[in-house]
């Protein structure tokens, strides 16, 4: 006691805003259930693991510790336990997650280091002050408890402001349960109901001619009657029910829309559903495309314990992290660089004053956790893993994306992992396990005139296009296509079982990769005129491991993205030699600057496509508006320019005539949005051209770049470009040979939703990691992936 006392001054009342460390250890996985339980330093309020609290106090010179140990009560009889069915995508409020977790003893107890001697806590003999930093550090929520609960809630609908208030006219009008139709017009799908007057209208317009046509949204411009609901969705179940709101221009919930039903006679019990909800079509896709064969469900797996096959605990929509970084640590310099040659004391020793900020400790502390088979072994309910908590609030933060709990895009979160692990080891080329990832890619352009131009810049992973018409299983595609329209026009729904995908060669989507393409619009230097070049891409060096991303989310009808349902057939071992690209070649004649070409044959303002306009002016829209739409979108097409009009209709000067200033003043481009198509790998000059032609928008955005890959050529013409910087003057090189050691898949319809999962080669077997299932793979996926990772075969 007169030991503690005479370390008072060591001891602080947390506040409110401090980050309290009390669920896991900062350098490991302990936690207060390990068996030496938890250590809360009483001035930093960092935790650490029985085998770890003498380093803080050697670095900090902290004598006093909270220990926290918990003590798995005995479990109840199931029969007496209620199990309560979670009604909120949410964790620790009602309704939510977390409600079921077993239960737990605690024991508190004051210790003093370096001794370990130790005092009772609670206790009326502790110094008030103690007591009362003791008390406070209980009550507190845990740091990871915080972001947990704020990160959690789901976006959920707000009641309307015009819901409660809603005014609706004794018009007697009576709505039938079925037979609807537009008030206006011959539609009978995509019908709204007008809550105020009962009138039925269809929805908005497509600009490719599917949807309504526009007669709802007219009829709240006309009498600005708030609130209308999708019909086909109303049943029973009310919360299903699609409400919108015209001015807060959102789906909405109306807390009393049966009695708002009621009033025009509609008997919502009775309504049978007959449209399908967005949620509902992505499961029956996901269900379509196989969820069972990518997770090996139903297959009699060997679980699989120790070094290397430590499974990761889901943290809430974070299998896109878990699947990457489990891929990752499994590659040698991401082992040797925060496994085998740093060792957790030594990352402790030089982290920041908070080493749950430090991304090399956390990276550490990861690896590991992960490598050293400590938290790998079988428990109740299989392996428990590890919850990387702690490196995802580090490599997310200020990322408003994975700093959420909604689910990312694996490729978007791997190029994510590379930069901030790059970042963070500046020039050591030797310690930073980011560079056998990067390869240098080389693009050369040829106009008619028979001079060329070369274009470098870095990358660490290749996307690839499916080209569908190499499909290698044709005849059988055909069959099942007649089939499955015979079976539509009889009302019959083929099996899963029955369902015939295409099968594409890997070598056909490498070859389209570095195949040659029309650069239309091209601006040649030689010429002094706008042409068509021919560009081919390869790779200037081939690196340590290649990253390729099958390109299976792409834009359909409409703007609706949809994956592509398809098998790529993928070998043990690739040779891409032939990819090479070996720069200007004896022969070749560069294009000369822009500079020294004299005046370019370029207009004194751009021109409008009539085309576009005609096309865009037939539907509605006023005529120079169409030609700026045009305009903002270099004529790229129909699509992009209805795109860039629906995004700029507010824009106070839309429908005025153009100007005739020899350029139009440039579009303010949103810096954000910028610079995270920049993060992406696509040059600063085409993102800028993407951005302005998808009217901000970043996806579509991305999907301009993919699109368009005239873009990167016709940017410049200069004969040659160099956009490799200085750190990457050290890219390895080598063999084209590779060997396939891993692969992520994805199930679902888009890269932000459904679910990741890894096979990785490990010890001459493959093996699945389900989150913090790791089991031996007994029905490989491998024509499933999304990312295919390949490692160099030495010569």
């Amino acid at each position: 006691m007169d030991l503690l006392r005479a370390n008072l001054h060591k001891v602080r009342i947390p506040e409110p805003t401090n980050r309290i460390h009390k669920d896991e250890c900062c350098v490991s996985f302990d936690t207060p259930r390990s068996e030496g339980g938890l250590y809360v330093d009483m001035n930093s309020f960092l935790g650490f693991g029985r085998e770890h609290v003498a380093w803080n106090f050697e670095k900090s010179e902290n004598p006093v510790y909270l220990h926290i140990v918990q003590r798995r009560k005995p479990e109840p009889d199931e029969t007496d336990r209620p199990l309560k069915k979670p009604t909120l995508l949410a964790i620790g409020m009602e309704g939510g997650f977390g409600e079921q977790e077993p239960e737990y003893d605690v024991t508190y107890k004051i210790v003093i280091l370096p001794e370990f001697l130790s005092l009772p806590f609670p206790s009326v003999d502790l110094p008030e002050k103690v007591r009362l930093a003791v008390d406070k550090v209980i009550l507190a929520e845990s740091a990871d408890r915080k972001q947990q609960l704020a990160s959690w809630v789901a976006d959920k609908k707000i009641i309307s402001a015009h819901a409660m208030d809603l005014q609706q006219l004794d018009n007697g009008v009576i709505v039938p349960p079925t037979g609807w139709k537009c008030s206006k017009c011959d539609k009978t799908e995509n019908l709204w109901l007008n809550l105020t007057d009962g009138m039925i209208l269809c929805g908005r317009w497509v600009w490719d001619g599917t949807g309504g046509n526009n007669h709802a949204v007219e009829h709240y411009q006309q009498t600005k009657y708030p609130l209308a609901v999708k019909l086909g969705t109303i049943t029973a179940d009310l919360e299903g029910a699609d409400v919108y709101s015209y001015p807060e221009d959102d789906s909405v919930e109306d807390p009393i829309l049966a009695q708002h039903l009621s009033h025009f006679g509609i008997d919502f019990s009775s309504l049978q559903k007959t449209e399908m909800t967005t949620a509902e079509r992505e499961l029956d896709h996901n269900t379509n495309f196989d969820w069972n064969r990518i997770q090996e469900s139903g297959k009699d797996a060997e679980p699989l314990y120790g070094p290397g096959y430590t499974g990761l605990v889901n943290l809430g929509n974070s299998c896109y992290m878990a699947s990457v970084m489990q891929v990752m640590f499994s590659t040698h310099p991401f082992i040797s660089r925060y496994f085998e040659k740093q060792s957790l004391k030594a990352a402790f020793a030089i982290s920041k004053a908070d080493p749950t900020l430090d991304l090399n400790m956390q990276m550490t502390k990861l690896a590991h956790g992960m490598l050293s088979g400590k938290y790998s072994a079988p428990s109740q309910e299989g392996q428990e893993g590890i919850r990387p908590r702690m490196l995802k609030s580090v490599i997310a933060a200020s990322h408003p994306e994975f700093s959420s709990m909604r689910q990312q895009d694996a490729l978007e979160f791997f190029h994510h992992l590379i930069d901030k692990v790059d970042q963070a080891n500046p020039g050591n080329h030797e310690l930073n396990p980011c560079t056998g990832f990067k390869f240098i890619i080389e693009e050369r352009v040829q106009c008619p005139s028979g001079k060329v131009s070369y274009n470098q810049h870095c990358d660490n992973f290749l996307t690839l296009s499916i080209p569908l018409h190499e499909a290698t299983n044709k005849e059988q595609l055909e069959a099942f296509h007649e089939k499955k329209a015979a079976m539509d026009l009889d009302g019959k729904e083929v099996s899963k079982e029955e369902i015939v995908r295409p099968r594409v060669p890997l070598e056909a989507c490498l070859a389209s990769f570095s195949g040659g393409e029309e650069v239309p619009e091209f601006y040649s230097t030689a010429l002094n005129s706008k042409t068509t070049a021919i560009k081919t891409t390869g790779l200037k060096t081939f690196p340590d491991y290649l990253v390729l991303q099958m390109r299976k989310f792409v834009m359909g009808e409409g703007w609706v993205p949809k994956k592509l349902d398809v098998y790529i057939d993928v070998p043990d071992i690739i040779d891409i030699s032939h990819m090479r690209s070996n720069g200007v070649q004896p022969g070749e004649e560069l294009l000369p600057e822009g500079a020294s070409c004299g005046n370019k044959a370029e207009p004194a303002r751009p021109v409008a496509d009539e085309d576009i306009v005609s096309q865009l002016a037939n539907t509605g829209f006023n005529y120079f508006a169409c030609q700026k739409a045009a305009i903002n979108t270099s004529n790229a097409g129909i699509e992009e320019a209805m795109d860039w009009l629906l995004s700029h209709t507010g824009d106070p000067d839309i429908n005025e005539p153009i100007s005739q200033d020899p350029m139009p003043a440039e579009d303010t481009i949103d810096e954000a949005s910028l610079q995270t198509l920049v993060s992406f790998g696509f040059p600063e000059d085409v993102s800028r051209m993407a951005l302005k032609a998808s009217g901000g928008n970043i996806e579509r955005a991305t999907e301009w770049v993919f699109s368009h890959p005239e873009a990167s050529s016709s940017v410049s013409a200069d004969s040659s470009t160099n956009n490799v910087k200085d750190d990457d003057s050290n890219i390895s090189d080598g063999s084209g040979r590779y060997k396939l050691m891993a692969f992520v898949s994805h199930m679902g319809t888009s890269t932000h939703c459904g679910h990741y999962v890894a096979h990785i080669l490990k010890d001459g077997r493959w093996t699945i990691f389900n989150d913090n299932k790791v089991a031996a793979s007994v029905d490989l996926p491998k024509d499933m992936g999304y990312l295919y990772f390949f490692q160099r075969i030495s010569s």
